[in-house]
């Protein structure tokens, strides 16, 4: 245990702040050649203050607050200063001051690290993760207030049932503008958010131990959905009499012949084409997500579209390489485009970074390595989600294993 050099406690005034005989009364606590002053809100006479006996003088009522006052205070602070070093933490004379002014560690409530957290990725995360949170605080002050009864408690009161009792309360939760509760993974995501908003606690020395230790997260396995190849096909040549959805369907397929997602897209302009190595096309951007750097070349499918909106007067106003559309309306635009096109799929912008791992890339041979560089994955396992072997794929490769073997 680290012992302190100096520890004092010392109550004093200021002398040259004296006004009608009135001054502020400090305390200044020293230790290990480092001191803070704290205000004690309280004013008393001058002509009584004994700065050696560092108290006032004299029976009077106000007298016996002021020292009663004092007395408290130097009990408060010692007996703080002994409890941490008894639980052999490092103690300062910041982090004593913190605790007296009740803005310490033990006095820390979850709201304090909501607050906290939001600051903290305000302006560092992407909008969509910003708004996931933000989703996530909105359901812990819900659960707070419907199950508990109260606005906040205390970090230190989080453990393992809290979580649980979370949990099942999400379990219960009917997302607006949903019709069914939230699904499993759904409600592990949320858990998922507070166990990072937590940690991030743990780690602010807010709270001794994380509750979380013993929490595993349970997702259910879901498939990715993708488009085959002639439901691609038939999306690609389907002919529109409607302007707004054909510029629907062109982003949808660029975003199947590219893997960029609709918030990637958005941000792309005329500067992010480059001419590679091969001395053809390339897409040089940044992923809004993790803003992991993306190299594409593009294919013809997609310059033909690039090509298509070169001189569109909505990428002349909007300086973009394609027209810019709200996620909202492009994923109920598709609902229309599916309708028309007869794809029995609940059609999402999604589903074409999806159609480009799967359909496009490696149903074709392209080995998952690069597939994961072109989707701008930081790990391969993120990409192997994708790596499905498609019925035709799986057909044909068992039918050139029946030849071998039939010539074998």
């Amino acid at each position: 245990m680290r012992t302190s050099k100096t520890f004092s406690i010392l109550f004093w005034v200021y002398s040259s702040r004296v006004k009608n005989n009135q001054t502020n009364l400090y305390v200044r606590i020293s230790l290990d050649n480092q001191r803070v002053n704290v205000s004690l809100k309280s004013k008393i006479p001058y002509d009584l203050w004994d700065a050696t006996a560092q108290r006032l003088n004299g029976n009077s009522k106000l007298a016996k607050e002021s020292n009663n006052l004092i007395d408290e205070t130097r009990t408060k602070i010692f007996q703080n200063y002994q409890d941490l070093r008894f639980q052999n933490r490092e103690v300062t004379a910041e982090l004593l001051k913190a605790n007296f002014l009740g803005e310490g560690p033990k006095d820390k409530t979850l709201v304090d690290i909501l607050d906290y957290h939001a600051q903290k990725i305000n302006g560092t995360l992407t909008k969509g993760t910003i708004r996931n949170f933000k989703i996530t605080e909105n359901y812990i002050y819900r659960f707070l207030k419907e199950e508990l009864h109260t606005n906040s408690i205390y970090l230190s009161e989080l453990n393992y049932k809290f979580i649980n009792d979370f949990s099942n309360f999400l379990f219960t939760c009917w997302p607006k503008g949903h019709i069914n509760a939230m699904s499993h993974n759904t409600v592990m995501k949320h858990v998922q958010r507070l166990r990072k908003i937590v940690t991030l606690a743990f780690h602010l020395e807010w709270i001794d131990k994380d509750p979380f230790v013993r929490w595993k997260p349970t997702f259910e396995k879901k498939e990715r959905d993708f488009l085959n190849s002639n439901e691609l096909k038939i999306i690609e040549d389907f002919i529109f009499h409607n302007e707004r959805l054909d510029r629907v369907r062109d982003l949808f397929i660029f975003s199947c012949y590219t893997g960029i997602s609709f918030s990637d897209i958005n941000q792309l302009t005329k500067d992010n084409i480059r001419i590679g190595l091969d001395g053809q096309k390339w897409i040089f951007t940044f992923r809004n997500k993790t803003k992991t750097k993306v190299k594409i070349p593009l294919l013809d499918k997609a310059l033909e579209l690039i090509e298509k909106y070169e001189h569109h007067p909505m990428t002349a106003i909007a300086g973009s390489l394609l027209p810019l559309i709200t996620n909202v309306k492009v994923n109920f635009y598709l609902k229309e485009v599916a309708e028309l096109c007869d794809i029995k799929r609940n059609l999402t912008f999604h589903m074409a970074r999806h159609t480009f791992a799967t359909t496009v890339t490696l149903a074709n041979g392209v080995p998952i390595e690069t597939v994961s560089k072109l989707l701008g994955h930081t790990k391969i396992a993120t990409t192997q989600i994708y790596a499905r072997v498609l019925e035709d794929k799986l057909s044909n490769d068992m039918s050139d294993l029946s030849k071998k073997l039939r010539n074998r």
